[in-house]
């Protein structure tokens, strides 16, 4: 009894570390918020690149689909209590205070919990927040692979004495340019003006 209640103490230290040492490794990654206004990221890393994953609707797509367009990228989780929901909304938001400008972003939301986010739970979660909204998911070792790329951190976390388990993850919004190349990316927290704002700066460069 006494061995098993060690060997939860020293999982649930170990669970702790590996969420410090994500975040963390995540914030040194090159961050350097004065080159790109509000929020960035050094121009030496690299964020984004090429995926392959499936809509709400069940269709493959990549990120060629996406080309042409900017984008607004965030990594969340239908089940997620907080964060996710008030980030999305924030983004549907800024959409709306972004007026015209807003027809030329598309909002992807992927999924860092592809186990319970199906597609069909996807189509039920984003039509929640805005019709513009699109959900992607995939197999784990797509979801990964997106993930490494834009060094987004997550895990699977079992709260104690809980039979269901929840997604610990970073929570930035990336905007992508038309190229598929980084162009700002957002803390949480920021407003929904903040992020217009930041939106039509940028492309007012490009």
């Amino acid at each position: 009894m006494l061995l098993r209640r060690i060997r939860w103490v020293l999982y649930g230290a170990i669970v702790a570390c590996l969420a410090a040492s994500g975040a963390l490794w995540l914030w040194t990654s090159g961050m350097n918020v004065a080159q790109l206004g509000s929020a960035g990221i050094s121009a030496s890393v690299a964020v984004g690149g090429p995926f392959s994953l499936v809509d709400e609707h069940g269709q493959p797509v990549t990120d060629q689909t996406y080309r042409g367009r900017w984008m607004l990228v965030y990594f969340g989780y239908t089940f997620c209590p907080d964060v996710c929901p008030t980030e999305l909304q924030t983004i549907a938001a800024a959409l709306d205070k972004l007026g015209p400008q807003g027809k030329t972003v598309v909002p992807l939301f992927i999924t860092v919990d592809p186990e319970r986010d199906t597609p069909g739970a996807l189509a039920n979660y984003v039509k929640l927040f805005d019709d513009r909204l699109v959900g992607l998911t995939g197999s784990p070792e797509q979801i990964a692979s997106v993930a490494r790329a834009y060094r987004v951190y997550y895990a699977k976390v079992t709260p104690k004495d809980s039979t269901t388990y929840l997604m610990d993850h970073s929570s930035f919004i990336y905007l992508m340019g038309p190229d598929g190349k980084l162009r700002a990316l957002f803390r949480p927290g920021e407003s929904a003006q903040e992020l217009a704002d930041g939106v039509r700066a940028r492309m007012a460069t490009s």
